[in-house]
Parts: structure tokens; sequence; C-alpha cells
């Protein structure tokens, strides 16, 4: 049974979070400390010694990863969760490399919370029971391995439900403990291990003898102690499994009595990195086909002015040439200098916009002002829709919020919807852009509303699914729509359509204001 008498440490520097977690804790039976700051929770840490310590990752001075490692540095027993919004995963990842008990992710559902703490009470509760089970081998000294075995089944339930995967060995490698998560992780029945194969036979050949030497050292943890290194086992398949393997080497005195190995399976975190990695070359590859079609628009867009600048330039190299200036031409010269001027900085501009839609950048949340990207946009796109016969209507409330995201990310968003209405409206039309707010759930929205072709009610339940595309081969990837759906979920948005087939489309984008 899940213990409520633990006593929670919140350290957060955003007071309306501490506020919701300490209320949300203490009716569960909690107790809570809080702090507004890295510096002031490892001090009430060092003072209180709570249990449960949670932590925002990102915090001005000292953040998350550096009390994380603080706190293990002081207490490795005590368990962390940190708080993390999507787009850090990579440093939630980073965390649970350093021993974080879990993450939870922005806006915190009670769920989720109620999940990781009891994950982190079980943890704390096994790591008990493991030290007072190392405590006990190392205090009795066991005659034989056989011994060693039959004294098992009165720990069985302590090694059977640790989530890692553990492994005892006497001191000549033979297996004498190989609990349920051992089996799960390299799909060796028990049967098949116990006293018969010896622990190098988890290894690839010679990594055994290598991280022996390192377990044997005083290099990586302690003497005859090995902690948090990275390795690879091998799984009954064949198939190498990253693990993260840590171990010690129980001894009776002077005498080497066996072995303990701990190990955790990191397919699931190799996979969240490849799946980041995937995500960010597919939006980049989005981003690159948008581009192409802005490039074409942008070459009619800027050859006007260019034409423009060129002709008066022509015609004040003609005038200069029959002689002096008069006073009318020195005025008339002004004028044209001035247009040359305007059109050469709506060139620059047009350039200037479409360069930084192209860059690839890092993820990165700052303040957006949502009225100037918008403008951004139809800046961009608006040759595009004046050759295709669209007329534009923009409707921008005046004063909406800060929405906090990545800038180049709701761009992508907004430049894929227009592109995609300019594509349902092939003989002309009318786009009706809109921008408003609603202060009872502090939402941004952004609608694109086109009259043109619209979606069937077949196909509307798929439209975010990837690769679904309704165009013809060589007209698009069916990654647009899907990628959109991506960028609005990373930044705790939603994503609305409605659609009638011949009677348009409208669809709406929600994201949360800036607290």
């Amino acid at each position: 049974m899940v213990n409520k008498d633990f006593k929670i440490l919140v350290i957060d520097d955003d007071e309306s979070i501490r506020k919701v977690l300490t209320l949300t804790l203490q009716d569960a039976g909690y107790q809570v400390l809080t702090a507004v700051d890295g510096h002031t929770g490892l001090k009430i840490f060092a003072d209180e010694r709570p249990d449960i310590t949670l932590t925002d990752l990102r915090m001005p001075g000292m953040d998350g990863i550096a009390v994380l490692k603080e706190i293990k540095a002081l207490e490795p027993n005590k368990e962390v969760i940190v708080i993390t919004a999507y787009a850090d995963m990579d440093l939630a990842i980073t965390a649970l490399q350093l021993k974080a008990s879990d993450f939870i992710t922005k806006p915190i559902s009670t769920t989720a919370l109620e999940v990781a703490l009891e994950r982190a009470q079980e943890r704390l509760s096994l790591t008990r029971e493991l030290r007072e089970y190392t405590r006990l081998i190392e205090k009795r000294w066991l005659d034989t391995a056989e011994e060693l075995a039959k004294t098992y089944h009165f720990q069985k339930n302590l090694i059977e439900s640790s989530i890692d995967g553990i492994i005892g060995y006497d001191p000549e490698g033979k297996v004498i403990i190989f609990n349920k998560a051992s089996e799960t992780i390299l799909g060796f029945p028990k049967e098949v291990v116990l006293g018969k194969l010896s622990v190098d036979h988890f290894f690839p050949p010679g990594h055994y003898n290598e991280l022996k030497a390192k377990l044997c050292s005083s290099e990586y943890g302690g003497t005859n102690r090995l902690t948090l290194y990275e390795t690879s086992l091998v799984a009954i398949s064949g198939q190498l499994i990253p693990a993260q393997f840590s171990g010690a080497v129980l001894h009776e005195g002077e005498e080497e009595i066996g072995s303990v190995a701990f190990f955790r399976d990191l397919r699931e975190i190799r996979r969240l990195e490849q799946q980041f990695a995937d995500q960010e070359r597919l939006l980049h590859q989005d981003k690159m086909i948008s581009l192409g079609r802005l490039a074409a628009s942008v070459v009619h867009e800027i050859n006007n002015p260019l034409a423009g600048v060129l002709n008066y330039a022509r015609l004040m190299l003609k005038i200069m040439r029959k002689g002096p200036l008069t006073e009318d031409y020195q005025e008339k010269f002004a004028n044209y200098l001035n247009l040359m001027e305007n059109e050469t900085n709506r060139c620059s501009q047009i350039v200037s916009n479409l360069l930084a839609f192209s860059r690839k950048s890092e993820l990165e949340f700052t303040d957006v002002t949502i009225n100037e990207l918008v403008q951004k946009c139809l800046m961009l796109s608006g040759h595009k829709l004046r050759l295709s016969n669209i007329s534009l209507e923009r409707t921008l409330q005046e004063g909406l919020p800060i929405v906090r995201g990545d800038y180049n990310q709701i761009q992508q968003c907004i430049i894929n919807l227009i592109f995609n209405s300019i594509d349902a409206m092939p003989e002309g039309g009318k786009l009706s852009v809109t921008t408003s707010y609603s202060p009872s759930d502090r939402i941004v929205l952004i609608g694109v509303t086109d009259t043109g072709c619209g979606i069937s009610k077949e196909d509307l339940p798929h439209i975010f699914e990837p690769f679904f595309t309704t165009k013809s081969e060589g007209q698009g990837l069916g990654l647009g729509l899907s990628m959109v759906d991506g960028i609005v979920e990373r930044h705790k948005g939603s994503i609305d359509v409605i659609s009638e087939a011949g009677k348009g489309t409208t669809f709406s984008l929600r994201f949360p204001a800036k607290n």
C-alpha cells in the first residue's frame, strides 16, 4: 500500500504551480515543503531530508539538473521527480540518466503526478529493502553458492518486484539470482540460467572482462563498485540491448562471496531520442517543401519592385547625361530616390522573412506576438494568393496576450494551412485569416478559412495521420497536417477542423496564453 505520510519538497519558481501542487499533495495526505529556487530548496532539503523532491528543470540561477546532482550527492537514496515541458525532453532524459526516478510534463496531470509518486515510493521502499538485503548477505557468510541460493526464497518478493534487472553470481561467475525483470529484458527463462550459465554469457565477447576490471577498480564509484555504467547486454535472440549497469562485489571479511549486478533497459530512452531526431528531420523536410513553393512566389513578388528600381535608375542616368540638373529635376530625383528606397526596403523585407523561415534552428520557446507572426506569413504568401486569384480577408484582434512558443514552428503551421487553402481553391476563391482571444480559458486562437473544395466525411478523421493525402502523386507527402498537429501538441495547444465537401474548410489553432 502506498504510504501517504511521506514528506515531499516542491521546488519551482512559478508560484501558481507551487500552490496547486501543495494543495493537491496536502489533500492526498502528504507533508509538503516548498521552495522558490534551487538554492533555497537545497537548504530545506539539508534541514528536513524529505523522502521525495519535485523540482522544475528550468529555473533561474540553479536549474533542476544541478539540484538533482546536489541531492543525489547528499542523499543518493532519496527520490527526485523532475517537472519538464514537452520541448525539454532531452533534459528529462539527462535527468533519468542522473538517477531521477521519473519525470512529469507541464501542464501537470493529477493522474501522472500520482503515478510518479507511487513509483518513487516503490523505489524508496525497494531501495531500503535492497540495502537491508545486501547488509544481510554481508553479515552472514554463506558456505556455498547453494546455501546462498536457498536463502533467495526469503527475499523472493523483494528481488522479483524490482523494475530493474538483478543478477547475482558467485565468485566463479555462475548465476544464482536472476529476477523476473532480467527474464523480461533478456528473454532467458530462469530455469535455463540459474546454476547453468555464467554472467559473461549476457555480454558481447570480451565485454565482461572489461566490465569486471572496472568493477574491481576504484575509478567508477569506489573499490569493488560500479555505478551507472552504460554497456550492452545480449538477449536470447542475439539482439544487443543498451543498458545502464551498476554492480558491487560482496565480501565477508577479506573473502569474496559473490557479486550483484543491477541493470536498466535503455531501449525506450533510445527510442525516444530517435523519435525526436526523426520528428526534427520530418519537420525540416516539410519546411523545405513549403520553402520551395514560397521561393517560386517570392521571385515574382520581388521582380516588380526591382524592375521599378531599375527603370528609375536608367531614367536618372539618361537625364544626368544631358547636363547639369535643373531645380525641377532635382526635386524629381528626390522623389525617384525615395521610391527606389521604399521598393528596395520592400524586397529586403521579403527576402529576410524568407531566409528566417528557411533557417534550421533548434527548438526554442520564446515570447511570440501572434499578430506580428501572422502578418509575416501573409506577406510571404501574398503574391501566391494573388497569382491564384484568391482574395484575402484578415481580421486580427488587437491587444492579444503573448504566447510562449517556438516562433519558427508556429510560422510553419500557419504557412502549411495557407498553402492547403490555396491548393483547395484551384479556380480562385477567398481566404480569411483571423486571430482572437478567449479570456475565460486564456486561449489565443488563429483561424484559417477557405471557400475551397472541402474535405469529405470519410477523409476527415484521417487528415492528421502521417503520409495521408488526398492530393495526386507528386503534389505532397501527406506530412503537412501531421506536422501541424505535432507542433500544436508540443505547445500544449489544440487544433480543430470544420469542413464539408464542396463548402470550404476552417482550421482553428488554439495556443495557451503566457501566464
